[in-house]
């Protein structure tokens, strides 16, 4: 970008990522009454990628090179086949509150790929609490009924939305290095169609094509559905690929600490979920987590800033 982006669209795009996300949970809770899960979130990213890459293609000076193809082929894979296609699967068993919080984790991930992978700087104590916190929220979240008054979390759901946030961590942070073509929205279209048709081929793979019963779909799975295309995809999922490029992903990652409690508070309004001392607590060790974790990353980067700063003031000198 020639230009940083305007402050009025940051506000925007976030408040798109923190509110618009949140409820999901629950329209994907509502589309999977009666729609098969993956081929849902197939039909989902599919329409809507087709609607970006159409109306962004006739705007962009070329077309997608083979590299950016394949570049978009594994975001998608990461962020909707394995981030998005975990949270479908496993909200058949999870409520959708509880799915909000585990994923809540991702921020974690997020520092531990950065700083393994990326080579960034070791996590500082700071961090290192965050991350025991988060953790322990998880375990406290699907531990032994004792607990509290409420059952415990499934576990094998659960393991499906720590592998998926997991997945869809990597792909946050594959994406800001991968060779894309111009225009936010263009690559935004791309993933779509890619994770879509990945997610169609897993939904066909596991039976969910012989499952699909017309007359048995319901009209408040066919408005999740609709919901979920236009506010969930081309709304938030642009918004939120569009902070990767402009934003820190510190800064980004904060959407998790507002998408648990509008998914819990939703699920508990709309839905009938339980809402429990037990999930209460639970959130907020885990968000206490993710909010270290983030606070440390800030700082760390406002220094480097600063350092730089200083360093090319001392070289101008």
């Amino acid at each position: 970008m020639s230009n940083p982006p305007s402050r009025p669209r940051i506000i925007a795009a976030f408040a798109a990522v923190y509110i618009i996300w949140g409820s999901t949970y629950l329209a994907i809770l509502y589309a999977i009454e009666t729609l098969p899960p993956f081929l849902m979130a197939s039909a989902r990213f599919l329409t809507a990628g087709a609607l970006l890459y159409a109306w962004s293609r006739a705007r962009a000076p070329r077309a997608p090179t083979r590299a950016e193809w394949r570049a978009a082929f594994l975001v998608g894979a990461m962020l909707l086949l394995g981030g998005n296609g975990a949270v479908v699967w496993a909200e058949q068993t999870v409520p959708s509150g509880i799915a909000a919080l585990l994923v809540a984790v991702t921020p974690c991930w997020m520092v531990v790929l950065d700083w393994l992978w990326r080579g960034a700087q070791r996590p500082g104590p700071r961090t290192i609490i965050g991350l025991l916190l988060g953790f322990g929220g998880i375990v406290l979240l699907i531990g032994p009924a004792a607990i509290a008054d409420a059952g415990p979390v499934p576990i094998v759901g659960a393991g499906v939305l720590m592998l998926g946030s997991l997945s869809w961590a990597t792909g946050s942070i594959y994406s800001k290095k991968v060779p894309s073509p111009p225009g936010a929205l263009l690559f935004t279209g791309m993933q779509m169609l890619a994770g879509g048709a990945l997610l169609f081929g897993l939904g066909a793979a596991t039976g969910e094509i012989s499952e699909i019963d017309i007359a048995a779909i319901s009209l408040k799975s066919m408005l999740a559905l609709g919901y979920l295309l236009v506010f969930g995809s081309i709304i938030g999922y642009t918004a939120y690929v569009w902070l990767l490029r402009v934003s820190t992903p510190a800064r980004v990652s904060t959407y998790a600490y507002v998408n648990p409690v509008v998914a819990v508070l939703l699920g508990w309004a709309l839905a009938g979920e339980a809402l429990t001392l037990r999930m209460g607590v639970a959130a907020a060790v885990i968000i206490a987590g993710v909010a270290l974790i983030t606070i440390e990353e800030q700082q760390r980067q406002r220094k480097a800033r600063e350092a730089a700063a200083v360093a090319g003031a001392r070289r101008a000198a």
